[in-house]
């Protein structure tokens, strides 16, 4: 009679709640991933994902052997999976960690749920962070989400009885209709790779995260660049925030307070954004206020949309961040925020076709921040401010030297810098747009304020308010922790816009 252990977005070993449990019961344990070809056709998923997945998926493998099991990777249809290895195994119970995925991962545990209950076997899912499925209410879930953050990590366990399995190869990126999609470098996968990361920015990286933190050159080396780890689960967020506890411990001067105790932040806010997706699953599919539904085009104008997605707006910043997003697979936060308010706004087009495109673009893609985030830099959430960004001053503030836009750009390159970031204005566009870049797709200020006036026409509108209202109200206790925070100046706004990277 067998255990079977379904590796989910946990990839480890260590602090790995459903491996103690499952330990626990002293059954032998059957290991196993699903590869779930569907899941890789949706519309958020890419091949930079699948390849940081095989790297942490062969870390993994290597943690398992060295404790006297293996790990069983099956390709198909979960249920199809979970029943032959039932079948076969004489499998006792089924043993995982809650997810909060995407809308095709929360109808497949549905499908599983109705399969195990089908079978008689018992499915455990255990928390694996600070979030709380079915919560009635967000009242004490901070504390509540405190208090696991603050519990002793599970070690790894030294021996695990496993049964014997038959290999299975994994299937190639190309094998499930991914390809490289323009990326040039994929952020390396595993955990020994992602402890890498923490001790670097915990003991050296990290010292001016607070305020490098929105530079789209700085943001690379003083982010953490742990968000692929956390949502992978290579890492767990307790391991995260305790290894960080340990160094604010420590007297060190410098900066180092302050950037460690807005990274703290940051890690809170991870667990409350998926918290708001576990209660309200449908925010990938459908505006926060029902009020914004059909606002703007529900088939995106296809030249903006294609012009967008390839850096070819004609406005540099924009342009330089997005082609640096495919060939990098990362952003800093207020460059990704900067991006889908242009989209949202600037070009006037919808959410979620931007939204999936930026999920396909981002290696640490993780749906829970992604879509809250993404509704709100698009102004349909009806309880947040709406802030629509200017490209040309981002530009002018993010990247001053123009360093990071001419890497990006190097048709600018005989642009002068004054005009960098409008280079409509230099006396010599008229070599330049149409030819070697393109001319601004939209006019800039004329395009926000046609949008401004647009969203502000809804909030306006009869009946607009009670529904706001009863979002802020069922939102009340949900204000980020953050907020808390004193933060350095610019952190402090960047922060309340977008949280998709640490």
């Amino acid at each position: 009679m067998t255990s079977i252990l379904w590796f989910k977005r946990d990839l480890r070993v260590d602090d790995h709640p459903a491996l103690d449990r499952v330990i626990s019961f002293g059954d032998p344990v059957l290991c196993l991933y699903i590869v779930e070809p569907d899941l890789w056709q949706q519309p958020d998923a890419s091949f930079r994902q699948y390849r940081f997945l095989e790297e942490s998926l062969r870390d993994l493998r290597l943690s398992l052997l060295q404790r006297g099991a293996d790990l069983a990777i099956r390709t198909g249809d979960a249920v199809a999976v979970l029943d032959e290895l039932a079948e076969r195994y004489r499998c006792l119970r089924l043993v995982s960690h809650e997810e909060t995925g995407n809308g095709w991962t929360y109808e497949r545990d549905k499908r599983v749920a109705a399969w195990a209950r089908g079978r008689g076997v018992p499915w455990i899912e255990i928390p694996q962070c600070g979030v709380v499925r079915r919560l009635a209410g967000r009242s004490g879930w901070q504390s509540a989400r405190d208090d696991v953050m603050t519990q002793p990590r599970l070690p790894a366990p030294d021996r695990i009885r496993a049964v014997a399995v038959t290999r299975a190869p994994m299937p190639k990126a190309t094998d499930l209709g991914l390809n490289a999609d323009g990326i040039r470098s994929v952020q390396a996968g595993g955990r020994r790779a992602g402890r890498e990361r923490l001790m670097s920015f915990l003991e050296h990286r990290g010292q001016h995260y607070r305020r490098a933190m929105s530079s789209p050159l700085e943001g690379a080396q003083a982010c953490s660049r742990l968000s692929p780890h956390l949502a992978f689960g290579t890492l767990s967020v307790r391991e995260a925030v305790q290894a960080t506890r340990n160094q604010q411990s420590k007297e060190r001067n410098g900066g180092w307070s302050g950037s460690l105790k807005s990274f703290q932040a940051r890690l809170a806010w991870r667990d409350h954004f998926i918290q708001k997706l576990e209660d309200q699953p449908d925010i990938e599919r459908h505006c926060l206020h029902p009020a914004y539904e059909g606002l703007r085009p529900v088939e995106p104008d296809a030249i903006r949309l294609k012009a967008w997605q390839a850096g070819e707006t004609g406005m540099p910043f924009v342009d330089a961040c997005m082609r640096s997003l495919r060939a990098n697979g990362w952003l800093n936060f207020r460059m990704r925020a900067m991006v889908m308010s242009v989209a949202s706004y600037h070009l006037w087009l919808d959410w979620r076709r931007t939204g999936q495109h930026l999920a396909r673009m981002f290696t640490d893609y993780e749906p829970g921040i992604h879509w809250s985030q993404v509704q709100m830099q698009s102004g349909t959430t009806g309880m947040n401010t709406i802030r629509i960004y200017n490209p040309v001053k981002q530009g002018l503030d993010q990247d001053p030297t123009g360093a990071f836009t001419r890497t990006w750009l190097p048709e600018l390159a005989g642009v002068p810098d004054r005009f960098l970031q409008e280079p409509w204005k230099w006396e010599g566009a008229g070599q330049l747009l149409g030819r070697s870049y393109p001319e601004p797709i939209v006019d800039v200020q004329a395009a926000a304020r046609t949008a401004r006036d647009a969203v502000w026409d809804v909030r306006r509108a009869e009946g607009f308010r009670p529904v706001a209202q009863r979002i802020v109200q069922k939102h009340a206790s949900r204000k980020p922790p953050s907020s808390r925070h004193k933060r350095g100046k610019g952190a402090a706004k960047a922060s309340a816009q977008m949280s998709f990277d640490f």
